[in-house]
C-alpha cells in the first residue's frame, strides 16, 4: 500500500533557524507519521508539508497537490496525525474524506483520534470531529475578531503595513511613528495640492525626480508591503495622490476597518460602508496640520464636480487601458469629452497613452449593439437559437445533477439525526452531545433544502427560457436602433471596455467591449 503523508502546522514557528526550515512541531508529525507507516508495512509516497497554514485555508499549497495527486490516484492512503490536520471544516470532510476519497480509491488515516475511513463504525465520530474543529474555527474566528474590533475601537493600529509616511514603533504595540523620510514627500503632496497643482501632475513632478511610491519605498527600505498587480508599479499614479490627500491618519486620527471579511471561512474582504469604520481621533502625532488639510479638502470640494452639467460620466470606470489596465479618466477640452490613461501623465514612458473621445467611444458601441441588435433580432437565425438552447439543456443537466446531491446529502443528514437519537439512548453520546449536533445536522438539512429550492427554482426558469428562445434578444430588443446612450444603458449592458492606442496613421482606435450579456 502506497500512503502519501500529510503534515500542517498553524503556528508561526518559533524554532526555524530561517524560512526554508521545517519546524520542530512538523518534524515531530513526520517522525510518528512515517515510525506508524512502518510499522503497518506501508510505502511512503511523498510527504506533503504545509507549514504557517490555518486548516481553513483551502488554498495551502500542499494540501492541493495532495488532492491533485490523490484524484491521479498515485497511492492509496492518505496519513495525517489527526483529522484536523487535514481540515477544520466540516463541509471538506463531507467532501473529500467521506465524498471523492472513496470514489478515488483512496483511504483516509490520521493516528490520534483514529480515524480510519476503512472502519465505517467510526464514521459518524468523524462527523463529529469535523463539527467540533467547524465551531473551534468559528469561535476562534469570532474571538479574534473581538480582539481585534476592540483594538480598533481604542485607537490602535491593526495593520500589517503601516501607512505611507509612517512606520510601526517598536516600543509600543499598535502605535504609528512618524517616518521622516516618507512624510517629507507626502508634506510636499499636500502642500502641492493646497498651492493648485493637479494630482496628475504632482505624480508626475515625483516620478521625474525618481521618488520612489509608496510600495517601491517600503520595499527598498526592506518594510513590509503589498504586491503591486499593475505594470510601472514603481511609479506614483494619480489615485496614489488623491487617496494620501484624503487620508485622515496623516492629521493623527485612526481610521480602521474600511473593508471587512466576507467569512471566516473566506479571505475575501468586502468595502464596509463610511458609518461603520472605526475612527480614533488624536492616536499619533500628526504629519499635516490642521490649517494645510482643511485647506486641501476645500479644495478637493471645489474640483470634485462631475463633468456633463452635473451628471455622472457616461462611461465612468467602465473603461481601461489596454497597455496598463489602469481605469481611464475623463477630461475637457474645447467643449468636447475625452477617456485618457490615467498613468499616461505621470511619466514620460508610464503607459502608450490610451486615448479616445467620448464621443467617439459612444458611437463604437452603439455600431455594436445595433449590429448585434440586427444579428440576434434576425427571425431566419434558427440554428444560433439551437445552440443557445442546446447550452440551457446542459445548465439544466448540471442543476439537475447538484439537485441530486442535494437531495442525497438530506436524506443522509435525516439518517444522522435518526441515529443519533439511537446513541443518546445507548448512553454512547450525552444528552448535550446529541443536541448540539442534531440542531447542526437540522441547520444543515435546511440549508441544503434552501439550495434544492433553489435549484427547482433556477430549471423552471430555464425552461421558460428554452419555451421563448434566447433570452438575448429580449434583452437587446428594448436598446434596437438607438442613436444615443445614457448612464443607464451603460450599467446594464457594459461590464468593461479595453481601449487601445490609435493605429498609426488611421483615426481607428482599436477597442474591445465586454458585455453584461
Amino acid at each position: 500500500m502506497r500512503v502519501a503523508i500529510y503534515c500542517r502546522l498553524s503556528e508561526e514557528d518559533r524554532n526555524k533557524q530561517n524560512e526554508s526550515d521545517d519546524s520542530s512541531s512538523i518534524q515531530n508529525q513526520k517522525t510518528m507519521l512515517l515510525q506508524y507507516s512502518v510499522a503497518q508495512g506501508w510505502d511512503v509516497f511523498n510527504i506533503y508539508s504545509d507549514d504557517d497554514y490555518t486548516g481553513s485555508d483551502r488554498n495551502r499549497p500542499e494540501f492541493q497537490r495532495l488532492l491533485h495527486d490523490a484524484e491521479q490516484h498515485k497511492f492509496d492512503i492518505v496519513l495525517c496525525k489527526t483529522q484536523s490536520r487535514f481540515t477544520r471544516e466540516l463541509e471538506l470532510v463531507e467532501k473529500y474524506i467521506h465524498g471523492l476519497f472513496p470514489i478515488w480509491g483512496i483511504r483516509f488515516v490520521s493516528i490520534v483520534d483514529n480515524a480510519d475511513t476503512a472502519n465505517r463504525g467510526n464514521k459518524k465520530s468523524r462527523q463529529i470531529n469535523g463539527l467540533v474543529n467547524e465551531w473551534y474555527l468559528e469561535d476562534m474566528s469570532e474571538n479574534i475578531r473581538s480582539v481585534l474590533t476592540s483594538r480598533r475601537q481604542n485607537g490602535f493600529h491593526i495593520g500589517a503595513f503601516a501607512l505611507y509616511g509612517y512606520k510601526k514603533d517598536p516600543d509600543q504595540k499598535g502605535h504609528l511613528i512618524i517616518d521622516e523620510e516618507a512624510a517629507a514627500i507626502v508634506r510636499e503632496v499636500f502642500t502641492l495640492f493646497s498651492q493648485g497643482h493637479g494630482k496628475t501632475a504632482i505624480a508626475r513632478m515625483l516620478n521625474d525626480r525618481g521618488v520612489p511610491n509608496p510600495t517601491e519605498y517600503k520595499r527598498l527600505h526592506g518594510l513590509r508591503y503589498q504586491q503591486p498587480k499593475q505594470k510601472n508599479s514603481t511609479l506614483w499614479k494619480y489615485f496614489a495622490i488623491a487617496d494620501m490627500l484624503e487620508n485622515e491618519i496623516y492629521i493623527g486620527n485612526m481610521v480602521q476597518g474600511k473593508y471587512g471579511s466576507v467569512s471566516y471561512k473566506s479571505k475575501q474582504n468586502k468595502p464596509r460602508p463610511k458609518e461603520q469604520w472605526y475612527r480614533v481621533e488624536g492616536t499619533h502625532e500628526p504629519i499635516i496640520d490642521r490649517e494645510l488639510w482643511d485647506r486641501v479638502q476645500s479644495l478637493i470640494a471645489q474640483r470634485a464636480k462631475p463633468f456633463g452639467g452635473g451628471s455622472i460620466g457616461l462611461f465612468a470606470r467602465k473603461v481601461r487601458c489596454a497597455n496598463c489596465g489602469c481605469t481611464m479618466r475623463s477630461s475637457k477640452n474645447r467643449g468636447r469629452h475625452y477617456l485618457q490613461c490615467s498613468s499616461r501623465h505621470v511619466a514620460k514612458d508610464a503607459c502608450i497613452g490610451s486615448f479616445i473621445s467620448v464621443e467617439k467611444l459612444e458611437q463604437i458601441v452603439l455600431a455594436e449593439l445595433n449590429r448585434l441588435s440586427a444579428e440576434y433580432l434576425d427571425k431566419d437565425e434558427l440554428e444560433r437559437n439551437i445552440q443557445f438552447c442546446d447550452d440551457l439543456q446542459a445548465q439544466k443537466q448540471r442543476l439537475y445533477q447538484a439537485l441530486d446531491v442535494y437531495r442525497k446529502k438530506i436524506d443522509e443528514y435525516a439518517k444522522g439525526v435518526r441515529e443519533l437519537y439511537l446513541d443518546k439512548v445507548k448512553g454512547v453520546i450525552t444528552e448535550r452531545d446529541y443536541v448540539d449536533i442534531s440542531r447542526h445536522f437540522s441547520a444543515e438539512r435546511e440549508r441544503l433544502g434552501c439550495l434544492a429550492e433553489n435549484c427547482r427554482q433556477q430549471i423552471s426558469e430555464l425552461d421558460a427560457r428554452i419555451e421563448i428562445g434566447d433570452n438575448r434578444k429580449a434583452i437587446v430588443e428594448q436598446y434596437a436602433n438607438l442613436d444615443h446612450l445614457t448612464r443607464e444603458m451603460v450599467e446594464a449592458l457594459i461590464d468593461y471596455i479595453v481601449v487601445d492606442k490609435r493605429i498609426p496613421g488611421t483615426s481607428d482606435v482599436p477597442v474591445e467591449i465586454h458585455w453584461n450579456f
